[in-house]
Parts: C-alpha cells; structure tokens; sequence
C-alpha cells in the first residue's frame, strides 16, 4: 500500500514537472514565418478561391453532416 502511494505521488510529480517545462518550451521557443512563407501561403489561398473553394460555415456543415443519415432508394 504504502509503494504504490509513493510511487503515485511520483508519477503525478513528474507530470506536472514535464507539463511546465513544456508550458515554458512553448513560450521561449516561438516560431515566426519568413516573408517566403507568408508569400506562399497567400499564393495557395488566392489559387484555392479561384477554383471555387469556400470556407463551411457551422449551417452548412449540419446541412451537410452526415450523422442525419442516408436517403436510400
């Protein structure tokens, strides 16, 4: 009884240690795009609205969804 409460109380420690040195990794280390990148990505968006494809609002994708089932004939 007494090793399993030590080493839960272990695990539980080492959690919350590996949790904040991911929350601290996240916060030293950010990543920003170059000019290159933001060039392309607006490429890609600008040739994906020219070939007709559009952003789905919640509405359309409930009208959409296929959890109301299928018509069958």
């Amino acid at each position: 009884m007494f090793n399993t409460i030590i080493a839960l109380v272990a695990f539980f420690a080492i959690a919350i240690i590996g949790w904040g040195v991911a929350e601290l990794k996240s916060k030293g280390c950010q990543y920003q795009q170059n000019d290159d990148e933001i060039a392309v990505d607006e490429q890609l968006a600008q040739q994906l609205h020219k070939n007709g494809f559009h952003e789905l609002n919640i509405k359309d994708v409930i009208k959409n969804i296929s959890t109301k089932g299928f018509k069958t004939t």
